[in-house]
């Protein structure tokens, strides 16, 4: 391969002046209205705090500061444009360039408030777009010796643009806030233009001749560093990064990370001195299972082409000889590049499943055409295929196989470009449970499933975890140290989460008992009601006693624990009111009338468990009395009608889950059986008649009924079913036992049974 970045060398160059001043009309044509557009939403931003009547007087003190400003708007653009201009001409060292002694002076207060904090938004600026300023200067460097020049400051990067900004407010006297949101603002108004800018700069560079590394980064490779910053001009490395261009883990070169080179950017020493070898056995098991995921994502890859199911434009193009496969840290430095820009295109292709691989592949080939890398004569290599696709794979199972809410979407599509420069330069993310990046999204995927913000502890989740997408965006730069601290300080917050999980998850089990519990009293009563009713023909005041005040009775009695003797002394009510009746229809009236004298307690107390006060329940007595005192009164059997049922949420549960008329009884014994082996703490998946699948815990076994409470990732309710009735949804198809408690290994469980299905292996 020749020294050009594109393999082909460049036979003529554009004149470097007219370069120059294309650049130059670029900017200016991006970037040289920036100050106007500043101040609408700094005012909104302080109308809104205004509402939230905090009281503070520096509100008044910053409106009237940006009131000024908003009068020298004009001013202001005119003298940003003059120093964005200033910039080129320094570089074409039209200007005296710094050097020689310079005065000193004292520098007032606002002054170096803005210095400082110019130094703080270029240095995250720096960090944002290192990979593509490196291009720019490296590019920039050929055009200075082009023109017989040393090579000058970048007259479009970071320390030139915060300067022009620095130097056409540093007179403005702002309030302390003030400052703050307008460098604020700046910042987000660079991050909207600046990648784009960078981009088309990058593509004229290279269009115009000065593609060749002849600058720093970009030139013949330097002596190889510890820890070096890689470019586009380096020489192939074969052992860049970890990932699927790199060798297998157990190809050689064992080291801390288990036969896998450590992330790009040190030694995995560096990264985690505790971390413990890995024996020769755990090296060689993730060597065959990477080896055998790849295998199996060929075979399909291979299925998709032969049966033209991905359009030619989004098919791997790798077999097309005339093409040069991109290196891996071409492919990196294209993602590094896109990865701040808003991730529209992919929460698009996370609504449609199988969409989310051409999306990234059009993505990268956009990205990479920025760079002057030309879809036309470069392809992706097999590697960065496999890295594409599982990643595309991973995060459509995750999406597909999880209750993840519209807002999620965006928050893992964010996460896809980072996804891939982990899956490019470190392929330990596939198969080894402990690394970082498999273990935040562990934890995005617990703070987001099920999550619909209904409550402040929801919504702070779903925020923290917004949040730190964002972060991993900003700062990831091939350090996985990133995707560590940001799981750290998700994790805790997790952890109070699990806490409340658990005492949900507690709430269900008593609520379900309780409403068991009420279930089975009422069955008790009306067993007992039946048979007391069957068989004397009874007064009609009787009968009613029998059938309301005392059956409630007896459900109370029966919910009490330890109530044995009282439930005995309940029954023995009933059966000594029916012997009342049959005492008064035989005429026997002292008999009669010694009887209800010693029932009278038990009467009085059965009605005041009905909520009758002391008069009611009196006057309930006396009504008894007079009816049994009439020996003529008509007599008649009564068939018990049932108490109504209570509210069970098992009558929808079983709605969501079973057919309507579903027999339960024509279940499997076999499975009925295993699902009968179920333990509290076992995960299923199921998935209800609308297709929607739900990963379950079984919460808790009821020793009543012996159904099975099972509650999803939050700890509510998703049904109680028995085992006969999970046995039925097993035979359908639609249960599956041990579905992974992490998030990362269900996924990839499912990536692989799709693969495996596609290629026909069973």
């Amino acid at each position: 391969m020749s020294g050009h970045l594109h393999g082909v060398a460049q036979a003529t160059r554009t004149d470097p002046l007219r370069m120059l001043e294309e650049i130059k009309r670029l900017a200016l044509e991006q970037l040289g209205g920036l100050p106007g557009t500043l101040y609408g939403p700094i005012e909104d931003a302080m109308k809104v705090d205004s509402l939230k009547g905090d009281g503070k007087n520096h509100q008044y003190e910053e409106q009237a500061a940006l009131w000024v400003l908003r009068q020298h708007q004009a001013t202001h653009v005119m003298a940003f444009r003059q120093q964005v201009a200033k910039g080129f001409d320094e570089f074409r060292a039209l200007r005296i360039r710094s050097g020689g002694e310079v005065p000193m002076r004292l520098v007032d207060e606002n002054q170096l408030e803005f210095d400082l904090a110019g130094e703080r938004l270029t240095e995250s600026l720096c960090g944002r777009y290192a990979r593509p300023l490196d291009m720019v200067q490296g590019r920039l460097a050929a055009v200075s010796e082009v023109m017989g020049l040393a090579p000058g400051p970048n007259p479009i990067g970071p320390q030139r643009l915060v300067a022009a900004f620095v130097e056409t407010f540093v007179d403005a006297q702002l309030p302390e806030a003030l400052r703050a949101r307008l460098f604020r603002q700046y910042e987000h108004e660079l991050a909207r233009v600046l990648g784009d800018l960078y981009g088309r700069v990058n593509t004229l560079l290279s269009s115009g001749g000065y593609g060749v590394g002849l600058g720093p980064g970009l030139g013949a490779k330097p002596p190889r560093e510890p820890v070096r910053e890689r470019g586009y001009g380096d020489s192939f490395d074969p052992n860049y990064g970890a990932g699927f261009g790199g060798p297998a883990p157990g190809a050689g070169g064992y080291g801390a990370y288990g036969g896998v080179a450590p992330p790009h950017g040190g030694s995995a020493a560096q990264h985690d001195p505790q971390r413990p070898s890995m024996s020769p056995s755990d090296i060689a098991a993730m060597a065959s299972e990477l080896a055998d995921l790849r295998s199996q994502l060929h075979a399909w890859r291979e299925g998709l082409m032969r049966s033209d199911a991905v359009p030619n434009a989004h098919a791997p193009q790798r077999t097309m000889a005339p093409r040069r496969e991109l290196r891996i840290d071409e492919v990196v430095s294209v993602a590094s590049l896109l990865q701040p820009e808003p991730p529209d295109a992919f929460a698009r292709a996370l609504a449609v499943s199988g969409r989310l691989g051409e999306s990234i592949r059009d993505h990268l080939h956009d990205g990479a055409r920025r760079l002057g890398l030309n879809p036309d004569q470069t392809c992706f290599s097999a590697e960065e295929d496999d890295a594409i696709d599982l990643v595309a794979l991973l995060f459509d199972s995750l999406f597909r196989n999880h209750a993840l809410q519209d807002r999620a979407r965006r928050l893992y599509a964010r996460l896809v470009l980072p996804y891939v420069k982990v899956a490019l330069t470190d392929n330990e993310v596939f198969v080894k449970r402990e690394h970082p990046a498999r273990r935040l999204l562990d934890a995005i995927t617990e703070a987001c499933e099920g999550n619909d913000g209904e409550t402040p502890q929801d919504r702070e989740l779903l925020d923290r975890a917004t949040e730190i997408s964002q972060r991993v965006v900003a700062e990831y730069n091939e350090d996985v140290a990133v995707f560590e601290m940001a799981h750290a300080e998700l994790d805790a917050l997790l952890a109070q989460q699990r806490r409340r999980v658990e005492l949900q998850e507690q709430r269900a089990a008593k609520a379900t008992y309780g409403r068991e519990r009420l279930g089975a009293a009422r069955n008790q009563a009306d067993h007992a009601l039946r048979e007391r009713l069957a068989e004397p023909p009874l007064t009609q005041a009787v009968a009613d006693f029998l059938a309301m005040p005392w059956r409630h009775h007896l459900v109370q009695v029966l919910l009490r624990e330890g109530g044995e003797a009282r439930r005995d002394e309940a029954l023995s009510l009933g059966d000594a009111l029916i012997e009342a009746d049959r005492l008064a229809s035989e005429q026997r009236g002292r008999e009669l009338a010694d009887r209800l004298i010693s029932l009278q307690p038990l009467i009085v107390q059965c009605l005041a468990s009905s909520g009758l006060d002391d008069s009611a329940a009196q006057h309930g007595m006396a009504g008894l009395v007079r009816a049994l005192a009439t020996p003529d009164s008509a007599r008649r059997t009564r068939p018990a009608s049932p108490l109504p049922a209570a509210e069970d949420e098992a009558i929808e549960e079983t709605r969501r889950f079973l057919p309507p008329g579903k027999d339960v009884s024509q279940h499997d014994p076999v499975l009925a059986e295993r699902m009968r082996g179920l333990d509290p703490g076992d995960w299923l998946r199921l998935t209800d008649l609308q297709g929607e699948q739900i990963a379950a815990k079984v919460a808790w076994v009821s020793p009543l009924t012996s159904r099975y409470l099972l509650v999803n990732r939050r700890g509510l309710r998703v049904f109680a079913a028995s085992p006969e009735e999970l046995a039925i949804l097993a035979g359908e198809g639609r249960l599956s036992i041990g579905a992974e408690r992490n998030a990362f290994d269900e996924a990839m469980r499912q990536v692989r049974r799709h693969l495996d299905r596609a290629v026909g292996h069973r």
